[in-house]
């Protein structure tokens, strides 16, 4: 069975970073590349000031697929086997879930909010840090 690295993205610029990190990595070790983006939330959502309420409709699920899709063919390469996921649920647990379903050898995330103010809000890269048995790979998306 070859060797699995499971890489978590969403739509922003660091997340691809991060997933040519995690490609790079794929190719050089012969590994497969899993491709995850995780959602919450529901289709609907109501948002309200005072004196206003607005009705947000979406479609986070979709949205998530569309954007693993998205991510895992721009990584596709002659011989590099990348497959996309979604999963529900908060970010850093949903990629964990899927590297120790899946018997990941090493998680790649992106290093965005562990420095400044952001860090006391917590990050994705940290979570995924402190949480997983597996190896992680953090890698500098910051220009």
């Amino acid at each position: 069975m070859a060797e699995i690295i499971v890489v978590g993205v969403d739509a922003s610029e660091t997340a691809g970073k991060a997933a040519q990190k995690a490609k790079e990595l794929a190719v050089a070790l012969g590994a497969k590349l899993h491709v995850i983006t995780a959602y919450e939330g529901d289709p609907v959502t109501v948002a309200s000031t005072a004196s206003e309420r607005a009705i947000v409709v979406g479609n986070p699920a979709r949205e998530a697929k569309e954007t693993a899709h998205a991510v895992a063919q721009g990584l596709s390469q002659d011989g590099l086997d990348v497959e996309p996921f979604v999963a529900e649920g908060n970010a850093a647990q949903a990629i964990i879930s899927h590297a120790e379903k899946h018997g990941a050898s090493l998680i790649v995330v992106g290093n965005r909010r562990m420095r400044g103010v952001a860090r006391v809000l917590g990050s994705v890269a940290n979570s995924v840090a402190h949480g997983t048995s597996c190896d992680v790979y953090i890698a500098d998306t910051t220009d």
